[in-house]
Parts: structure tokens; sequence; C-alpha cells
């Protein structure tokens, strides 16, 4: 008698792929990503000085 696929297991195996795929793009990008939230958080510090003020 063969086994018949269940739906969850495809569903495990979707989110696997998708999380490999998102990692890789953060090793990739990693030095995009890092200026980029610098300067972000730089920006709000400097904002958030003049809204105290």
């Amino acid at each position: 008698m063969k086994r018949k696929f269940e739906v969850s297991g495809v569903g495990v195996i979707e989110i696997i792929l998708i999380l490999v795929v998102l990692i890789a793009l953060v090793l990739v990008f990693k030095d995009q990503l890092t200026s980029l939230i610098n300067d972000v958080f730089a920006k709000i510090n400097a904002n958030a000085s003049k809204i105290i003020k």
C-alpha cells in the first residue's frame, strides 16, 4: 500500500526553503543592511533630540 504525502508536510518544507532564502539574502547584503540600519538609527537619534527640546 502506498503512503500519501500529508499536506502539512509540504508547508514545513516551504517554510524551511523561505528561511534559507532569507538567510542567504541577509548574508549577501549584510554590509548594505548594516549601513542602512545605522543611518536610520542616527536619524532617529538626531530627530529625537529635536523633539525633546
